[in-house]
C-alpha cells in the first residue's frame, strides 16, 4: 500500500498538486509543500480521533459512504476544470471541523508561518486537501477490505508508512495538536514524512519537479 508522500510524488499527486495550486493562484512549489506538510497532520489527526472505538466507527461510516469512496480522485481535471465546486469546499470544511475541531486555526497559522502563505489561503487548501484525502482513504479501505472499525487504525498506519517511523510522526503530529501554536514540529513532522531526508520538503519537491 502506498503512503502519503508516495501520492504526492505520483503522476495523479502531480495533477493534485497542480489543480490546488489552480485553485488558490499559489504556485505549484508552494503548494506542493504545504500539501506535504498538511497531509500527515490531517492523517494524523484522523488517526487520533481513530483511536477510540467511536471515532473509529465515524470514521469508518465515513469512508464507506458514497461520498467518500475514492470516486473524487477519478475525474481530478473535472474536479478543478472550472474550480472547485462549493459542495466539495462545504465538504472539506465540515471534514476539517470533525477532525481538527478547534485546533483548525493554530493548524493554518502554524502552516502559515512555515511556508510563508497567508493562513486564508492555507485553510482553502485544506478545504480541498480534505475530500480528497478522504477520498483517497476510502479508496484504500476498499482496496484493503476493510470492512470494520477495528482495521481502520492499522489503515491509517499502513498509509502514514508503518513500522516505528510512523509511530515516531504520531507523535510528533500528536504533540503538535497539542501544542502551544507555534509550528516548529511541522519541520519534525515534514522530515518524517519523508523518512528523515535532510533535504526535507525542498528535497520532496525536487523529486517531483525535477529541480
Amino acid at each position: 500500500m502506498s503512503g502519503l508522500l508516495d501520492l504526492l510524488s505520483s503522476p495523479m499527486g502531480k495533477q493534485l498538486i497542480s489543480g490546488v495550486a489552480g485553485q488558490t493562484g499559489q504556485s505549484t512549489d508552494q503548494t506542493g509543500s504545504v500539501l506535504s506538510m498538511a497531509l500527515p497532520v490531517l492523517l494524523g489527526a484522523m488517526k487520533k480521533n481513530a483511536a477510540t472505538p467511536e471515532g473509529a466507527q465515524g470514521l469508518m461510516s465515513a469512508l464507506s459512504s458514497g461520498q467518500h469512496d475514492g470516486g473524487i480522485l477519478d475525474n481530478l481535471s473535472g474536479l478543478f476544470g472550472g474550480g472547485v465546486d462549493q459542495s466539495v469546499m462545504d465538504d472539506g470544511a465540515g471534514i476539517l471541523g470533525h477532525v481538527l475541531g478547534s485546533k483548525q486555526p493554530q493548524v493554518e497559522n502554524a502552516l502559515s508561518s512555515k511556508s510563508g502563505m497567508d493562513a486564508g489561503t492555507i485553510g482553502t487548501i485544506l478545504k480541498v486537501a480534505a475530500p480528497l484525502l478522504m477520498g483517497y482513504l476510502g479508496k484504500q479501505t476498499k482496496e484493503s477490505n476493510v470492512s470494520d472499525a477495528n482495521g481502520i487504525g492499522d489503515l491509517l498506519g499502513s498509509v502514514m508508512g508503518g513500522g516505528q517511523a510512523a509511530n515516531k510522526q504520531q507523535s510528533l503530529i500528536e504533540s503538535f495538536l497539542d501544542s502551544d501554536g507555534d509550528g516548529s514540529i511541522l519541520d519534525d513532522v515534514a522530515s518524517m514524512a519523508l523518512g528523515g531526508k535532510s533535504g526535507g520538503i525542498g528535497g520532496l519537491l525536487g523529486g517531483l519537479f525535477g529541480k
